[in-house]
């Protein structure tokens, strides 16, 4: 009786008692849930291109922060370096538009997944070659994103709001929402949506596979590398970045994995949810729940609602 006192009750009284650490916790986790939303846009974005998921989105995130922060330590200016590390996530998109995806049109998708492994493999051995593989600091005052925090007195207490953490939250939802509505709203959109239902379907209407591939992994590498800054901002880059990467995976079974809105409210979801569950129940179980909260939610959604919470339900007709 006193293990469920401890875990039904206790944390709720707590949150009435601490309203400003439970406003601290919600900010962090809003922060944590945009940036996971930002990284599983990219994930959708070529999910609804190809119909694959994309495995090498989480490595993508490191080798465009790493190219950004390798360019400055070579002496080129911040924004120079910023103009070259997007001009080589375009280099990349051609790269795997021309190598990889051109062969193996109409190929099942199980083989073009397998693909994206052989990229991720190629960029971690490839990024390690150029950047080494020890951890950097990204060049956040250089690219004058704000330093600092501010303490609110709220309650009787102070929340602390990291000034980048704002700077973070605001870039991720611009970008979202721009991505959003250009996918949506645009020829290119359309034309995404159908190379996603049928690649032969396209090319029959005069689509250019080509062109659409190469379009969306340039804004899945931009997408990459805002994640990659923002991330690196918040404490170093490395190749320890594509393990938060793989966060947008509980992220798109939640949303759904062609659903833009989805990303963005199962982002949400498990920022607010893993940072609640982390300083309430943490303490009960020795820690560690963020580091495993959003598997479970995706299992349980695995489980109940495959498709997500905007995903159409496939039906299969015999």
């Amino acid at each position: 009786m006193n293990l469920l006192h401890q875990i039904f009750v206790e944390p709720f009284l707590f949150m009435g008692e601490a309203p400003d650490l439970l406003l601290q916790v919600l900010w962090e986790g809003f922060v944590s849930g945009i940036l996971y939303a930002l990284i599983a846009l990219g994930f959708v974005l070529i999910f609804k291109a190809s119909g694959v998921f994309n495995f090498a989105q989480g490595i993508m995130v490191v080798f465009a922060a790493l190219t950004l922060v390798g360019f400055y330590a070579m002496g080129v200016p911040a924004i120079l370096s910023l103009a070259l590390a997007i001009g080589v996530m375009f280099l990349l998109a051609v790269t795997v538009e021309r190598v990889v995806l051109r062969p193996l049109v109409n190929q099942p998708d199980i083989i073009l997944f397998m693909a994206t492994f052989g990229i991720t493999y190629f960029l971690i051995g490839f990024g390690e070659l150029i950047f080494g593989g020890e951890p950097k600091q990204m060049i956040t005052s250089q690219l004058m994103l704000p330093e600092g925090r501010t303490n609110l007195e709220i309650a009787g207490g102070f929340v602390t709001i990291q000034h980048i953490d704002i700077a973070a939250a605001a870039i991720a939802v611009v970008m979202i929402a721009t991505l959003g509505i250009f996918f949506s709203k645009t020829r290119i959109g359309r034309a995404l949506r159908a190379v996603a239902d049928s690649h032969k379907a396209a090319l029959s209407v005069g689509i250019s596979l080509n062109q659409i591939w190469v379009t969306v992994w340039f804004a899945a590498g931009i997408v990459a590398l805002v994640t990659g800054i923002m991330w690196g901002a918040r404490s170093d880059v490395s190749f320890a970045l594509q393990i938060i990467a793989f966060k947008a995976l509980p992220v798109l079974i939640l949303g759904g994995f062609t659903s833009i809105p989805g990303a963005i409210v199962g982002g949400l979801i498990i920022g607010f949810g893993e940072k609640i569950a982390e300083f309430y129940w943490g303490p009960l179980v020795g820690g560690g729940i963020e580091s495993w909260f959003a598997y479970i939610i995706a299992l349980i959604f695995l489980v109940f609602r495959p498709q997500g919470l905007f995903g159409e339900k496939i039906i299969e007709r015999i």
